[in-house]
């Protein structure tokens, strides 16, 4: 063998054990350091929500600083608007009629998207897969694929860019494959540090409405039992409040799987209630009566989950 061929092989050889030494990232990496740089960056952008057939470009920031963390949303068209997340608390400034609505959930959830901490967990449910690669924002992103394995959730895709690893593109998908809803950078920027916005100054400044101010009970409270779920959703937290400006209460419980979540709420019964299923986007609702109760079940799911997970809820003074 000559010289110039032993040195090719050599080469080739080479660069067969770096690569079994180092391979890439696969899919779970890839949303395990997303939901990293989501905490602790701080960026800002254009982003691009498409929903219900509608298109809403709005500034986007995310500042962090010791553990805490607060999301802006800045609309660019009217209604002029201003959205702060402080955790479970979202804020709503309208510019036009000064006034703030502040709405306290006892979860948090990203305007963004939201993945579980615990990817392992998923597999009984979910499959991940890394599907290819595009620009987006003209960034290089990994195309990760979220597939669910059943027909009870959306599968959906997300592009994660491949430097910082923060979440360029999301699209939900129906179970056929077409786009429902989409949110997309069409530019975005990290910084060293950004401002945080006083929000009690801004409660201070302007009429201010406080809604879901209620704290989560056991769902042993509610007035129905939830008979049969799809597989991975669980109980998040249940309430019971006010609502639609009367003294009624209303009993919410909210389920997730991870990725998706879905309301049950039940109130007394009200002709202004539409029964039946309704479909708005990726969000459906079906509605029935049980007894003088109205139950809702409310979700970005299919049809059929909303309707499964409504049809199995009882009252429960009769569940047995």
């Amino acid at each position: 063998m000559t010289v110039v061929k032993r040195f090719y092989v050599v080469l080739l050889l080479s660069i067969g054990v770096a690569s079994a030494r180092e391979p890439g990232l696969n899919a779970q990496q890839v949303l395990v350091k997303m939901n990293h740089a989501m905490e602790v960056l701080n960026y800002q952008g254009t982003v691009a929500f498409l929903k219900n057939g509608k298109l809403e470009p709005m500034k986007y920031v995310h500042a962090a600083e010791k553990g805490i963390q607060q999301e802006r949303l800045l609309s660019l068209n009217s209604p002029l608007r201003e959205i702060i997340r402080n955790g479970g608390q979202i804020s709503c400034l309208f510019k036009e009629t000064q006034q703030t609505i502040v709405d306290h959930r006892p979860f948090e959830r990203s305007f963004l998207v939201d993945v579980p901490r615990n990817l392992d967990d998923m597999g009984a449910i979910y499959q991940f897969e890394i599907v290819g690669e595009e620009n987006i924002a003209m960034l290089p992103s990994y195309v990760v694929a979220i597939q669910p394995k059943d027909y009870a959730r959306y599968p959906r895709k997300i592009w994660v860019e491949k430097q910082q690893f923060l979440p360029l593109k999301v699209v939900v998908y129906d179970n056929s494959g077409v786009p429902l809803e989409q949110v997309v950078f069409t530019e975005i920027e990290v910084k060293d540090a950004l401002p945080f916005v006083d929000v009690k100054f801004l409660d201070a400044a302007h009429p201010v409405q406080h809604i879901h101010q209620s704290q989560p009970q056991s769902s042993d409270q509610a007035a129905f039992v939830v008979t049969a779920l799809p597989k991975g959703f669980r109980e998040v937290f249940f309430i019971r409040k006010p609502m639609h400006n009367t003294e009624q209460p209303v009993d919410h419980l909210l389920l997730s799987d991870g990725f998706t979540t879905v309301s049950i709420y039940m109130e007394n019964k009200s002709a202004a209630i539409q029964s039946g299923l309704q479909s708005v986007g990726a969000v459906n609702s079906y509605s029935r009566t049980i007894n003088n109760y109205q139950l809702t079940v409310m979700g970005e799911v299919p049809a059929e989950t909303v309707k499964f997970i409504a049809e199995g809820i009882k009252l429960r003074d009769l569940k047995d």
